[in-house]
């Protein structure tokens, strides 16, 4: 994840960066950024499916926290950036999405879990049942 991450920066700077504000290109880069990582966690859970929904927001949860993590500690102590420039990304009042690909990294795997628990026997739940199911913990099982 750290490669796609990254080739996502260097797309956006030899790019579309250089056509457009720092702000859209950020929110562009984003979103091409969930798209990115929603293939590779989708192929990963093709290749090593969770064996519960559980595991899936687990796998999720963990992949959050390392995520986090690297971003704070690389930028910080190899990037040399400021915590308040690193925090900036995280202000949603100020157009800064960031967090909507941290909140797909920790839900993907569960997403796909779930389709492909679906497509196994055939049901089709709806938005509101996936709600329930993670908001109280009946994680389809």
């Amino acid at each position: 994840m750290v490669f796609i991450a990254v080739a996502n920066g260097a797309l956006r700077q030899l790019t579309f960066g250089r056509y457009m504000s720092e702000l859209h290109a950020h929110q562009l880069s984003t979103a091409v950024g969930i798209v990115l990582l929603g293939v590779f966690i989708w192929a990963v859970i093709r290749v090593w499916p969770p064996s519960s929904a559980i595991q899936s927001l687990t796998i999720g949860l963990i992949w959050l926290v390392l995520t986090v993590a690297f971003e704070f500690v690389f930028g910080h102590f190899v990037g040399g950036q400021p915590w308040s420039r690193l925090l900036h990304d995280y202000n949603l009042f100020q157009g800064r999405v960031w967090v909507l690909v941290l909140i797909w990294v920790a839900l993907a795997p569960y997403v796909f879990y779930h389709f492909r628990w679906i497509s196994k026997i055939g049901y089709s739940k709806t938005i509101s049942g996936w709600a329930l199911d993670l908001f109280w913990l009946r994680l389809g099982t």
